[in-house]
């Protein structure tokens, strides 16, 4: 059974990825290694080492504490939400995000308002 915290890590790294567009082909060839081999870390089959953890935080241009950030928060919510527990591994909250990042920003900023007015009155 895999750790809770390679778990994560594996999450972040295929959000931050698949973010920034970029396929595990492309990913494991600036990395150095094979597809496969990413695909066994985003589901937390595999373990990150140290080193690795660097080179794939190069390849997607974050910082290391970026695969580590959330994971004081998981599961202490305590109440219902309608957010779903893993946001970042729906497919279209993805495409969601990725599109409303394609607006130009003044046209995005008002989306942002009348997202935030119409979930107001919901």
């Amino acid at each position: 059974m895999a750790h809770p915290v390679d778990v994560h890590v594996g999450k972040r790294i295929r959000h931050r990825r698949w973010l920034i567009g970029k396929t595990q082909q492309q990913l494991a060839e600036q990395v150095g290694i094979k597809f496969q081999q990413i695909q066994k870390y985003e589901t937390g089959a595999n373990r990150v080492s140290a080193s690795r953890l660097w080179d794939i935080s190069d390849a997607l241009d974050v910082q290391v504490s970026f695969f580590f950030e959330g994971l004081d928060d998981e599961g202490k919510s305590g109440g219902k939400s309608s957010v779903p527990d893993d946001l970042m591994g729906d497919k279209e909250a993805l495409d969601l995000v990725r599109s409303y990042y394609a607006i130009p920003e003044n046209q995005r900023r008002r989306l942002f308002e009348l997202a935030r007015v119409l979930s107001d009155v919901a």
